[in-house]
């Protein structure tokens, strides 16, 4: 087995949920093509410089697109999100550069969630993880999007938890107003001009470097630590494989 495969643990965790082959040609092995998009994701290689082993590249390259598209590489993410209990949520956000491949053309737009930011061209993973620095739900915007508009949607259908913790970039009355309505309390320190300092939970606070913790270590993938996709959707996909990683691994070790 490579380095970067599925081993036989995380492949039963990953096999029922991939759709299920149609009727007609029969599909290409679904774990070497797997195998070969972790191959990519991982090292940051061109889809053409893939290794024999994994097959054609185009067979490779084409099922990530095609399930990209489908929504099949976030729903598996999701589906084993879905196993977290949610208790706390976490949130943050890191830049990520657009290479010059995925910045040309078009120049971005909304469609891309590629824009310009302090460092040139980028785009923003928003992210919330759970009590154990798991991921629960992924995001991407343009790189100079505010984080406070992101929470809705990075909140909305999930399960409330009993806190939110986010640094005092996230401070925003309609933030903690949408937190306490959905029965949970925020802790995020008020901004330092503001005179009316509001208090927050310090050891919660400190359990903050879980989100950091899991932006390190999905930037190991170093198709994520640079953005080298073009279009919005296959680099989401690329970050929810690499957060299903994570999980599979958690999954795996958990006895």
């Amino acid at each position: 087995m490579a380095r970067y495969d599925l081993n036989e643990a995380e492949w039963r965790i990953v096999e029922p949920l991939l759709p299920a082959a149609g009727k007609g040609k029969r599909r290409v092995d679904d774990r070497r093509v797997v195998n070969g998009i972790f191959y990519v994701l991982r090292t940051g290689s061109p889809w053409r410089d893939l290794p024999e082993r994994y097959g054609p590249y185009t067979t490779v390259y084409n099922r990530f697109n095609r399930w990209a598209k489908k929504g099949v590489w976030l729903g598996l993410f999701e589906a084993l999100a879905a196993q977290s209990p949610q208790s706390l949520h976490l949130i943050d956000s890191s830049i990520v550069r657009a290479h010059q491949h995925a910045a040309g053309g078009k120049k971005g737009g909304p469609d891309h969630a590629i824009g310009r930011s302090r460092g040139g061209l980028s785009t923003k993973i928003h992210a919330v993880v759970d009590q154990d620095g798991l991921p629960v739900r992924l995001l991407i915007t343009p790189g100079q999007a505010s984080d406070k508009t992101a929470v809705p949607d990075l909140l909305a259908g999930l399960p409330p938890a009993r806190a939110l913790v986010a640094d005092r970039g996230y401070d925003s009355r309609a933030i903690i107003d949408l937190v306490r309505r959905a029965g949970g309390e925020a802790h995020i320190p008020t901004q330092s001009r503001v005179k009316a300092q509001r208090s927050v939970d310090h050891e919660l606070y400190r359990r903050r470097n879980l989100v950091e913790r899991f932006f390190c270590k999905i930037k190991q993938f170093r198709r994520i630590a640079t953005r080298f996709e073009k279009h919005a959707t296959n680099f989401l996909a690329a970050v929810a494989l690499a957060s299903a990683r994570l999980w599979m691994r958690s999954v795996e070790s958990t006895p």
